[in-house]
């Protein structure tokens, strides 16, 4: 069956050669803390059931070392020049898009095909095959098409990834810090204060505190699956699915679209808050935060009464 057992080791060739290509740059200041970096999010993806907890546990303590100690930087990987840019835009026009589109394309046409097909693909991984097919295909179509160097996409692929730097493994480790909040009993704790500050009996006092607690913990956390397992066992399940009887589908869902809120507005979502405003060299390192605001408070608010209606009908 097709499953993440394809789809991690498809990616950890993708770092892999990403970790080749920061090594193979001579004129990167810091290729080598890259190549490292690149190199064992490429063994975590490829052998990671292989080596273990404790193997794991010293792969991301290296991982923030050289994260740490500021082992990794910005490359300026050879790449085409603005005029040729310009010219190959000018002349293939709004077709260029033809390959990124055929990513969200397959991934959309794939995650309803492959449900159908239990015994050919695992239904709980439909979409991340699909998406990881979606890229087989753009990148085919991509070589078929511009005809550019074996590396060029792996070239320019680690020339983004250095862009993005450390911030590129962090929701990866702020969830793994979720579900290691969520076994150490963090959620019983904050479910027993939440219990206190809940008036007894008020149904929309549980829902405002669950939905406002997964855009604080977000907030805190950086990241919406890290505070997903905590505020889901603290008071998802016991008061509004079991307690009230809601809907938990639609206590999961909303509960992490109100997470997303507190995404919006914080720099501790580094990967989207403050990566895009270094890559485009922004004055205001938290502009992109100050202008997502006005645009969070509302959507937290309508989330938390879709909630209150939609799960509890």
């Amino acid at each position: 069956m097709i499953g993440l057992n394809l789809v991690y080791p498809f990616a950890g060739l993708i770092f892999l050669a990403f970790a080749g290509s920061a090594l193979r740059d001579r004129s990167h200041g810091k290729r080598i803390g890259n190549a490292l970096f690149y190199a064992l999010i490429a063994l975590s993806l490829l052998a990671g059931d292989r080596l273990g907890d404790l193997g794991n546990g010293v792969l991301v303590l290296g991982l923030v070392a050289i994260a740490g100690f500021g082992l990794m930087g910005r490359g300026d990987a050879a790449t085409t020049s603005p005029a040729e840019r310009a010219a190959e835009a000018a002349a293939r026009r709004n077709r260029l898009f033809l390959p990124a589109l055929a990513i969200p394309a397959t991934a959309l046409a794939g995650t309803l095909a492959f449900k159908q097909m239990p015994a050919l693909v695992d239904p709980k991984q439909a979409t991340l095959v699909a998406l990881t097919l979606g890229v087989t295909i753009a990148l085919a179509i991509g070589y078929a098409w511009l005809r550019p160097r074996a590396m060029t996409p792996f070239d320019e692929g680690r020339r983004l990834m250095d862009g993005v730097g450390w911030a590129a493994a962090l929701p990866q480790m702020l969830a793994s810090l979720g579900a290691v909040f969520a076994l150490a009993g963090v959620g019983d704790v904050v479910g027993g204060l939440m219990g206190r500050l809940i008036p007894e009996g008020s149904l929309f006092g549980a829902v405002l505190a669950y939905a406002l607690g997964m855009a604080l913990f977000t907030i805190i956390m950086g990241n919406a699956f890290a505070a997903f397992p905590v505020m889901i066992a603290a008071v998802g399940i016991p008061v509004l699915i079991h307690g009230a009887g809601g809907n938990p589908a639609i206590v999961a869902a909303i509960g992490m679209l109100a997470g997303f809120c507190g995404t919006l507005m914080t720099p501790m979502a580094a990967n989207f808050n403050l990566v895009p405003a270094a890559l485009l060299d922004l004055r205001d390192r938290h502009g992109v935060i100050r202008a997502q605001i006005p645009t969070a408070l509302p959507l937290l608010a309508v989330n938390i009464g879709l909630l209150y209606w939609l799960a509890f009908r």
